[in-house]
């Protein structure tokens, strides 16, 4: 996941590499700024920004993230359903990691709609760091360079990459928020294995993430 910004991102990158997971989302942590999966924001006593319903597909979680989160994903539609679907819940399930960090519930039901097995106790292990820490996520996330493969046997695999650049972790305690340089490691390349279920959701079954990869440099 997802997907994550540097001191925590050192932290979260560890729990995502178990997820090998910023994503999302989806890092470091050393209770620092993680620019790393799924930015991986939010706070107790944060001025915290009015939530801003994001359009879902029919039937999936309505999530409602923070204004001041945004997120550009660069993944054209290719005209054909399935591999569509795939994109369209992908986006979801990193948009719903980066929500479990805001509600700092690392058992958040949105993200859990979309992980299953290994992914989705990874993705636990990486939520629970930002809520251990008691860090949120704030800023803008960009995805690009999908590939995608959908086979007939009903499961997918996609990577991606991210760019954590613009992508901070904020305190709660004292809505701090830590910006770091934007570096060779702030480029994050996800690879992810789906499985669509019996309710036509494609599941993120397992995920990796390598940071500074060099398939994703600007």
């Amino acid at each position: 996941m997802r997907r994550r910004p540097s001191p925590l991102a050192a932290v979260a990158l560890t729990a995502a590499a178990t997820l090998t997971l910023s994503a999302c989302g989806s890092g470091d942590t050393s209770g620092s700024t993680d620019n790393s999966a799924e930015a991986d924001r939010g706070g107790g006593t944060s001025s915290a920004s009015p939530a801003t319903p994001v359009p879902s597909p029919a039937g999936r979680p309505q999530l409602a993230l923070p204004a001041d989160l945004s997120y550009a994903f660069e993944w054209p539609k290719t005209g054909d359903k399935e591999k569509d679907a795939v994109l369209a819940d992908s986006e979801q399930s990193i948009k719903a990691v980066d929500l479990a960090i805001v509600h700092q519930d690392a058992l958040d039901e949105a993200y859990l709609y979309y992980y299953e097995a290994e992914a989705a106790a990874g993705t636990q292990k990486f939520i629970q760091n930002y809520v251990d820490q008691e860090a949120t996520i704030t800023g803008s996330y960009r995805f690009y360079a999908p590939q995608l493969a959908v086979r007939d046997d009903g499961t997918a695999s996609f990577t991606y990459c991210e760019d954590q650049g613009k992508a901070y972790v904020k305190y709660l305690k004292n809505n701090e928020v830590r910006k770091t340089e934007v570096s060779a490691k702030s480029y994050v390349a996800y690879q992810t294995s789906l499985r669509k279920n019996g309710d036509g959701v494609w599941e993120i079954r397992e995920i990796s993430s390598q940071s500074g990869s060099a398939d994703c440099q600007p």
